[in-house]
């Protein structure tokens, strides 16, 4: 059965790196009526010709989601939304509104049910199989239970408009949230700021003091960040979830830096190419675990998947990564004919045997270690700050080009 990996992307940055790290598609929001419309810097109407374009270049589905509740005044500017991702041959839309359901419908817009429509049995697939040809699981459902539903599935022979079998996508890897699959208020009741309209302001990942009523007595919530859940991590049973009958695999993270994306997205098409081989053991596992605790993470646990049922949740504020980036300054120029790329230091400075990493629109993200550099031709141990310095490259070196220094 075919698998696929679902990148998310924020950025020409991200979607430069899930392409190089081997993605099968990717999914983006456009401003507004997006779930990651405040945590992500979203892309325009006028970007979507251009995503639609390097997709297309590189043999990758597009997936745009928009996949917040609407309000009646947003029903116009959703179709317009549609209507463009039509226009610019986007494969498809991802949504949990109704009217989204049924514009797309009506002018034949390819669908995809989000997770935010809480898909948890194979009557509810039936029923949503009039408008969409995949259907993202909800986060709360057992591997034994996506088994069933997909079993059903099969047996029912139940397909989407394209008639062919509606498809199964599940999230692999990324943040959980503490509600029932992103359904959350509590940002809306402490900042009017809604967690369904993309504007969540993530107050549960903060830690907090209980006040007794009755005495005003304060007991701090002793060594765990009760409400902000771990991130899911499967890749150590994803022989398991690709024998439920599972056919997408989707990484959270539109909001996440193009070098978390390149890590994870090649790290899980590696562990799904391995199972089809009849390479996946626990050495590789061990391998790739570790490769993804080196990019944000607020440290794994399992999900639901396993049957667990109650979250793990957090002993400390913000990412557990194992690596840290420290921003050193931005590209000047590219030397093509002798393949050197210039730098101008901004901050900090940059020693021979350094491990660096280079992002950028056209690059992704690349990491390297320093083994020369030079200033105005003459090779040098360290720069710092306010030099310009040049490396030897082979990633074409831009303006937008930003550096950092690799710390362990």
């Amino acid at each position: 059965m075919q698998v696929d990996i679902l990148a998310p992307v924020g950025s020409y940055e991200s979607l430069t790196a899930a392409i190089k790290a081997g993605c099968d598609s990717v999914y983006f929001g456009i401003e507004q009526l997006n779930m990651r419309a405040r945590s992500s810097v979203n892309f325009t109407l006028e970007d979507l010709r251009e995503i639609s374009r390097i997709c297309k270049d590189n043999n990758i589905n597009s997936y745009l989601t928009l996949n917040t509740i609407l309000y009646s005044h947003d029903v116009r500017l959703m179709k317009s939304i549609v209507e463009q991702a039509k226009a610019n041959n986007i494969t498809a839309v991802i949504a949990s509104d109704h009217a989204v359901m049924s514009y797309c419908k009506s002018i034949n817009m390819p669908l995809h049910i989000s997770t935010q429509a809480n898909v948890t049995n194979v009557e509810t697939v039936e029923f949503y199989s009039a408008y969409a040809d995949v259907m993202v699981l909800s986060r709360e459902l057992s591997l034994r239970q996506v088994s069933e539903i997909a079993k059903e599935i099969k047996r029912r022979q139940i397909k989407g408009p394209s008639d062919k079998l509606v498809r199964l996508e599940i999230f692999a890897h990324g943040a959980l949230c503490m509600a029932v699959s992103g359904k959350c208020y509590l940002s809306l009741h402490s900042n009017n700021a809604s967690a369904n309209r993309g504007a969540c302001i993530q107050n549960c990942r903060k830690k907090y003091i209980v006040t007794s009523k009755e005495d005003g007595e304060e007991l701090e919530i002793d060594n765990e960040y009760i409400m902000s859940a771990k991130d899911l991590c499967t890749i150590g049973f994803l022989d398991k979830i690709l024998e439920s009958g599972v056919g997408i695999l989707k990484i959270e993270g539109r909001g996440r830096s193009a070098d978390y994306v390149d890590t994870v997205v090649s790290c899980y098409k590696e562990a799904v190419l391995a199972i089809q081989e009849g390479n996946y053991s626990m050495s590789s596992v061990e391998h790739w675990t570790k490769k993804l605790a080196t990019v944000y993470n607020r440290g794994f646990w399992d999900g639901y998947y396993l049957g667990r049922k109650i979250g793990e949740w957090n002993d400390s504020y913000g990412s557990k990564a194992t690596e840290k980036k420290l921003f050193l300054g931005k590209g000047l120029k590219y030397y093509g004919k002798m393949k050197v790329g210039e730098f101008k230091i901004e901050s900090h400075s940059l020693k021979i045997g350094d491990q660096i990493l280079i992002t950028g629109p056209n690059i992704g993200a690349h990491k390297t270690t320093i083994k020369e550099m030079r200033v105005d031709n003459v090779s040098v141990t360290n720069v710092v700050k306010g030099d310009s310095f040049t490396i030897q490259l082979d990633e074409i070196i831009k303006p937008s080009t930003k550096l950092y220094k690799i710390i362990q």
